[in-house]
């Protein structure tokens, strides 16, 4: 039997292969994720951690996806509508800051009380474990690929602060409401504000003070605007690199395997090699620098300090039912991290 391809027909189907590439190009083009960053390429997170990731997945995905990079705020610049923009597919993985969206992480306080943390390996690790064993909420609807922490939380500032007992007055910024909370018990005013606001907010005198850590001091400016360093460890801010798990779901397995690949314990001990070195690096460089006055708490004020996290913790703890037995898992995550030093 013979088919007859009329003239009409035969140009139909020279039409649709002009229309559609050819199967094997469409099957070989690699899943665009868009990833969201508010800060430039020389912030030390994105330097330490977040590049490496993106470039480590984009090579070992073998072209099942690309992750594009959106820096300087492209797809948002306001900090605490950065989850939401993952779940509204304006990004597919953003870095967020949980603190500044007060209610959407409902256990993130526990990771944010004050003086439970030494460093930012401790932070970063426990962090890592108690949202991979699902022991937080408010994640459900994300795959978190980092969830790391900073070094201790200072107090940075433009007027004298040599002490516990300069903070009563001053308009501290800080950077979530666990943090505020302790500021009050201190006799400070907090305000809660997005770091890259600080500069100016200290500029115009809007507030006095800032609570960071030296690498936010440095990569944003507030050096610039203080000349006060007190360090006394207020406690940590978790940091998150979300993505949309929808998103991750419907992924190529060869995507999803490189990005499990990069996410987690890897992306935790990453950030602690990398952003260990800048924080000990512009350590040195503040306490050389004379035009500043670097000062460590007395054992008056460490004590000081101590009785006023105390009712900080108990509010905490009174909150929930739940939250008495988050303290305790997180505290014997810091035991078996300390035990591993």
């Amino acid at each position: 039997m013979t088919h007859r391809i009329t003239r009409r027909s035969f140009s139909a189907l020279l039409a649709a292969a002009a229309v559609a590439p050819p199967l094997a190009a469409r099957a070989a083009d690699p899943v665009k994720l868009k990833l969201a960053f508010f800060a430039d390429d020389a912030e030390m997170t994105w330097v330490t951690v977040i590049k490496p990731f993106v470039d480590n997945v984009n090579r070992d995905a073998k072209g099942a996806v690309q992750i594009d990079a959106f820096l300087n705020g492209a797809l948002g610049r306001a900090l605490p509508d950065q989850p939401q923009m993952v779940l509204d597919g304006v990004a597919d993985i953003a870095f967020c800051i949980p603190g500044v969206t007060p209610g959407r992480f409902a256990d993130n306080g526990v990771m944010e009380l004050p003086g439970l943390f030494r460093n930012l390996r401790e932070s970063s690790l426990v962090y890592t474990r108690m949202v991979a064993a699902n022991r937080l909420r408010g994640f459900e609807n994300y795959d978190v690929i980092g969830a790391i922490g900073t070094p201790p939380f200072s107090v940075h500032s433009k007027t004298k602060v040599t002490s516990l007992a300069d903070l009563r007055g001053l308009r501290v910024r800080t950077t979530n409401a666990t943090e505020a909370q302790t500021l009050k018990e201190l006799g400070a005013i907090p305000v809660l504000m997005p770091v890259n606001e600080v500069p100016e907010a200290i500029g115009r005198g809007t507030i006095d003070a800032a609570t960071v850590h030296p690498g936010p001091l440095f990569d944003f400016g507030i050096n610039k605007v203080t000349k006060y360093d007190y360090f006394i460890g207020f406690g940590f801010s978790p940091l998150n690199l979300l993505m949309n798990k929808k998103v991750f779901d419907g992924l190529p397995k060869a995507g999803q395997d490189a990005i499990r690949k990069y996410s987690g314990e890897w992306f935790a001990t990453t950030y602690i090699k990398g952003y260990s070195v800048y924080t000990d690096s512009l350590m040195a460089k503040l306490k050389a620098d004379t035009s500043r006055t670097v000062t460590f708490p007395t054992p008056a004020d460490d004590t000081a300090a101590q009785a006023a996290f105390k009712p900080v913790f108990e509010a905490w703890l009174a909150k929930d039912p739940r939250n008495p037995q988050l303290l305790k898992d997180v505290q014997a995550e810091i035991a078996r991290v300390r035990a591993s030093h």
